[in-house]
């Protein structure tokens, strides 16, 4: 994140307005792109920009293939735009609304094949699917997979993975791939066309995106040269990434491309092209649809709100593994800015670098000054009532991944200055940001236009919201249980004696030969001994297991799929081996204790691997690490 701190980290400011011109925006890029694609070490990257009806500007940066060297070219060269394919998915929707065959406000269980259980009175819709308030938690397995061959269907993929329901409908925001996906479904269902056909016959090529495709791998009659992607452009090329949710991220689409798709989102397409909406409809779709505050940006159908300096804007962002993609309509301005890169990027700078670039874009052609609020009197106090941990609603809640959700938390805290930080809230410079609180329970960000609000419910926390990141999620409480402040030291803490003690014991086997101290043990002493450390090794082994497994799914999606089953199962099988055995380890404990022959220092390191092998029990029942069905 530290690459690209000095490119937009000044203050907001009032200054001279730089009228929008092709000339003066390639001059910017030209001086922007060259430096933070080779610092970043991202191999290229595209800008696509439309304004009053027209394309403004079209250019290619760095290369799309590191090997032959090619320098991208904004016509041809393919990138994956990842979750922008969300608005192409939610304007299929809208087409079927208009046509009269879909209900924004109908259950969806009317339009499928399978059915949602009624967790809630309420039944989900496709409004709440649209705007990822359908209250499912998240899920991961075989969204992005490495082989055309271990891919599912759509139909098998909404079947299999269909998530718990864990909010009301329309009450959270919870960003939901699933949700999106299943509305491409019920456009496959309704429509009677696989999801990708209609995609392309119904919004692609009406609109001219000749070089665009929902399909995967991407056929040569669409592209000669695939989309080629890296992790960073010093490292060797990536494979083709997969995805099992097609509606929600499986576009591959060039630069040109892409500014056809904005110009008909700003009811302008292309000369010579249909609409392929009427503009009421369009109307509708940017129409702020849900808030988790009033202050805040809003949800839309396929697109969520980024108002800044003044200016009503929509977008979305895109990331896979390889590429990464940022689009954003300023509808009353009615430009288009769409930028793509197909790198990581050292350290993720990809995303700092789309940061920037936008404030940068914004703060040029759109000056505003910040408002002027003193900060209020109350703020020492409503920090203290707001400080705590958090955890983003969008979470997996009932598989091994909530896990994961120890390092997600965020802690609140309120500093000497009466200024409030949240951890996870950072600036382009890895610091945590400061916030002061300028209206009851609203916090500006300092040196900034950021919002930070909090939600109360008889005066305790409800959640916070932020206009600081997409609105696609809302900071919840942590209940005491999963609070990493208790977790976390008790996860290290277990990770530390149960290697310990397997190291132990064959050095002091070792030492006691060597001294011919040899303890001479009964045959069910024996056994009891071995079973407490065979015991002791299965909790080590399936904690460490499930750990390490996070840790590198997290840096390789690929492996949160069906081929990887079989590991997780050794893993289950040795966590019930740990969970049916601590009963025994702490009868033996309490036997051990009642021995006279036995010292002060061995009770000690016993009662240690005890309460390390009942925390270990802990974390595999706590998080579901044994769960029957291996859904995630």
């Amino acid at each position: 994140m530290l690459l690209f701190a000095g490119l937009a980290l000044q203050p907001l400011a009032v200054s001279a307005q730089t009228p929008l011109s092709r000339h003066d925006l390639e001059t910017y890029l030209d001086g922007f792109f060259p430096y933070a694609l080779q610092r970043g070490d991202i191999a290229g990257a595209v800008v696509s920009v439309v304004k009053d009806g027209e394309v403004l500007l079209l250019k290619g940066y760095g290369v799309g293939d590191v090997g032959t060297g090619l320098p991208v070219d904004p016509g041809t060269t393919m990138f994956r735009p990842g979750s922008i394919s969300k608005m192409f998915t939610a304007t299929a929707v809208m087409q079927l609304v208009e046509a009269g065959q879909l209900q924004l406000d109908r259950d969806v269980n009317d339009y499928l094949d399978f059915d949602i259980p009624a967790t809630f009175e309420q039944p989900i819709t496709l409004r709440q699917l649209l705007t990822h308030t359908a209250g499912f938690e998240d899920v991961f397995k075989n969204v992005l997979l490495d082989r055309a061959e271990d891919t599912p269907t759509l139909e098998a993929y909404v079947k299999q993975a269909l998530p718990r329901r864990v909010f009301a409908p329309g009450s959270t925001v919870a960003y939901s791939n699933y949700g999106v996906t299943l509305a491409g479904y019920i456009v496959q269902r309704i429509s009677g066309e696989p999801y990708e056909r209609y995609m392309q016959s119904h919004i692609l090529e009406p609109l001219g995106m000749t070089h665009s495709t929902f399909l995967q791998p991407v056929p040569e009659s669409i592209a000669a040269r695939p989309p080629q992607g890296y992790i960073a452009a010093s490292q060797p090329a990536s494979s083709f990434e997969f995805l099992g949710t097609p509606p929600s991220g499986a576009l591959s689409s060039t630069g040109a491309d892409m500014a056809r798709f904005m110009l008909a989102q700003l009811g302008a397409a292309a000369s010579g092209t249909p609409a392929i909406l009427r503009p009421e409809t369009i109307e509708q779709m940017h129409q702020p649809a849900f808030r988790s505050a009033p202050e805040l940006q809003a949800m839309m159908f396929g697109f969520y709100g980024e108002d800044r300096n003044g200016q009503r804007i929509v977008g979305h962002a895109g990331d896979l593994m390889s590429f990464h993609a940022d689009l954003h309509l300023l509808l009353d301005a009615r430009i288009g800015l769409f930028v793509g890169m197909n790198s990581l990027g050292r350290d993720g700078s990809s995303t700092a670098l789309r940061t920037a670039l936008f404030k940068g874009f914004m703060d040029r052609y759109f000056p505003a000054q910040l408002p002027d609020e003193p900060t209020l009197a109350t703020a020492l106090e409503h920090g203290r009532l707001i400080s705590g941990r958090y955890i983003p609603s969008r979470r997996a809640e009932h598989s091994f991944v909530a896990l994961g959700n120890l390092l997600s938390q965020g802690k609140l805290t309120v500093n000497p200055d009466a200024t409030v930080t949240l951890s996870t809230l950072k600036g382009l410079n890895g610091v945590p940001k400061r916030w002061r609180e300028v209206a009851p329970f609203r916090w500006r960000e300092v040196n900034g236009g950021a919002q930070l609000v909090a939600t109360l419910d008889r005066g305790q926390v409800k959640y916070l919201a932020t206009d600081d990141a997409p609105p696609v999620a809302v900071w919840q409480p942590v209940a005491a249980l999963d609070n990493a402040a208790w977790n976390l030291p008790l996860l290290f803490a277990t990770c530390a004696i149960l290697p310990g003690a397997l190291i132990a014991w064959p050095v002091a086997a070792l030492v006691n030969r060597r001294k011919r101290a040899l303890q001479v043990l009964a045959p069910a002493q024996k056994r009891q001994r071995i079973a407490t450390r065979l015991i002791l090794l299965a909790g080590g082994l399936s904690l460490f297991g499930w750990i390490a497994f996070l840790l590198r799914a997290g840096t390789d999606l690929a492996l949160l799929a069906d081929a990887s089953d079989s590991f997780l199962r050794l893993l289950q099988l040795l966590g019930v081996v740990a969970v049916l055995g601590l009963a025994l380890v702490i009868w033996n404990f309490l036997k051990m204790l009642r021995r006279s022959d036995v010292t002060a220092w061995s009770r000690i390191a016993q009662g240690a691997l005890v309460l390390a092998c009942a925390a270990s029990v802990w974390f595999i029942l706590r998080f579901d690490l044994l769960r029957v069905r291996l859904d995630y």
